[in-house]
This record gives C-alpha cells, sequence and structure tokens, in this order.
C-alpha cells in the first residue's frame, strides 16, 4: 500500500515538474509574477520553469504587429469633409511594462490613434494632406510614440492609409486638373510655334547670306516631286514680285491727273454792209 501511494505521489511530482516546463519562442518573453510580485527579469527564449500556483507567467511577443486605425470623418482647416484610416506598426520593447502599465496595449493604441488622427488631420488643410502625407505620417508616429513610451511600446510606423473625398470634391477636383493640363497645353503649343518661327527666321537670314541658295532649294523641291511620279510641277513666284507690282500700282493711283488745255476762243462772224 505505501509502495503504491509512494507511487502516486512520483507520478503526481513528474507531472508538476512537466508541467512547470515552459518553452518560449525567440520572440516570445515571459513575464513572471511570484506570488503577485513582478520579478525583474522577463523569462525567454528557451525554457522556462513556472512553479504554480506560486507563479504566473505572462506570455508577451515582440514581433512587429500592424494595427489598423478605423475610418473616422474629419473637418479640415478649410472645412473639407473627408474619411480617413491609418494603420500603425508597433512593437513591445519593455515586456514588464506592456503587462503592468496598461492592461491592453494593442486596445489602447487604438484608441488613442483615433482621437490623433482626427485632431492632427483637422488641423491640415486639404492640399496639405494630400501632398504632404509623408510629413502627416511623421507627426502622428511622433505624437503616438510619446504616448505609447510609458507603457513600454514603440509606434515604428504610421500611415494614412485611404482618403476619401465627397463626389462633388471630386468632380471640382477633375475640372481643376483639366483646366491644368489645358493650359499646359496651350503654353507648350505657344512656345513650339515660337520656336518654329525663330528657327524660320534663323533660316531666312540664313537664305539672304546666298540668294543662291533659294535657287538650290528650288531644284530641290522639284526633284523630290519628280521622284514620286506625279505631273504636278510647282513654281514658286517671289513674294517680292507681288510687292513691287503692288508698290507700283499705289504709285500709277496716287500720281496727279494732268490737266486738260483751254479750249480755243471763237471769234464771232464779221458781217459788211
Amino acid at each position: 500500500m505505501e509502495i503504491q501511494l509512494v507511487g502516486v505521489v512520483v507520478l503526481i511530482l513528474v507531472f508538476y515538474a512537466l508541467s512547470s516546463i515552459k518553452i518560449l519562442a525567440e520572440y516570445e518573453r515571459g513575464v513572471i509574477f511570484e506570488l503577485g510580485r513582478l520579478k525583474e527579469n522577463p523569462k525567454g527564449p528557451g525554457i522556462a520553469f513556472v512553479f504554480a500556483p506560486f507563479q504566473r507567467m505572462v506570455r508577451i511577443s515582440l514581433r512587429q504587429e500592424a494595427l489598423e486605425v478605423q475610418p473616422q470623418d474629419i473637418i479640415t482647416r478649410d472645412n473639407v469633409t473627408l474619411k480617413v484610416n491609418a494603420v500603425i506598426f508597433l512593437r513591445v520593447v519593455e515586456p514588464n511594462k506592456a503587462v503592468v502599465e496598461v492592461s491592453n496595449y494593442t486596445y489602447q493604441t487604438s484608441q488613442f490613434a483615433q482621437t490623433t488622427l482626427r485632431s492632427v488631420m483637422g488641423e491640415s488643410e486639404l492640399d496639405e494632406i494630400l501632398s504632404k502625407r509623408e510629413k502627416i505620417n511623421l507627426r502622428l508616429q511622433s505624437i503616438l510614440d510619446q504616448h505609447t513610451e510609458p507603457w513600454g511600446v514603440k509606434v515604428t510606423n504610421v500611415e494614412v492609409k485611404q482618403v476619401d473625398l465627397p463626389e462633388s470634391m471630386l468632380r471640382v477636383m477633375a475640372r481643376q486638373a483639366e483646366a491644368d493640363r489645358e493650359r499646359r497645353s496651350k503654353i507648350i503649343h505657344a512656345e513650339g510655334e515660337f520656336g518654329a518661327a525663330q528657327r524660320l527666321v534663323d533660316a531666312a537670314h540664313l537664305l539672304a547670306t546666298e540668294p543662291i541658295s533659294v535657287q538650290l532649294r528650288y531644284l530641290q523641291t522639284l526633284a523630290e516631286i519628280g521622284t514620286e511620279k506625279n505631273t504636278t510641277v510647282i513654281f514658286p513666284v517671289p513674294v517680292d514680285l507681288f510687292a513691287g507690282l503692288q508698290k507700283l500700282v499705289q504709285k500709277l493711283a496716287d500720281a496727279p491727273v494732268p490737266a486738260a488745255p483751254p479750249a480755243p476762243a471763237i471769234q464771232p462772224p464779221i458781217t459788211t454792209t
């Protein structure tokens, strides 16, 4: 009977010893409470002995976690209503504080991130939110990191995930973008016309230095037309010829008309009696 009792006690002790063995992964730490008091150094990684009920262990993961902030309705500084959500990347750097200082560090961080997102976005204008996203992300990260530092939690990054604009604002922005593109196209077209005109002026000055070059260009044009087997022949007429004819006609029109010579006086017939 005594042998059986000893065997039962040994078996119980073996099971108790086996149940007291805890294995912690590389990314885990075990925060130990001994008779309700926190032990200074957390356990892990590897094997840790937890002797219940005198000791209790809380597992804390040191891996980075992604926490999505629910969409928030905000009003920007220029009175535009937006719906914005974000994502937070955080990890535990001090396991003891993450267990003792806060009951649930992920929930606490999520709630504080929602209020911070509304306040920061409300202080910015719409153009700043759309164009300076990196600046806003750094500001959100700085505020959240200062708040979570007493908990032993490090906020590594904050990203504004999506900004939903109202339909009326989307139409206004589309019209604005269309007008801006049309303005740029007109400027580019005008610059092209100016460049082409400038090149034509340069070419005219170059041809004016050698009059024979115009004749050579004319012969080259005739050669290009002849290679295509068409019967059209172009004879360029200098514009200066028309200008000279116009000046001649203008001079003839402005010349004074000579006055007609006076008619001879008619002598009355002389009668004799």
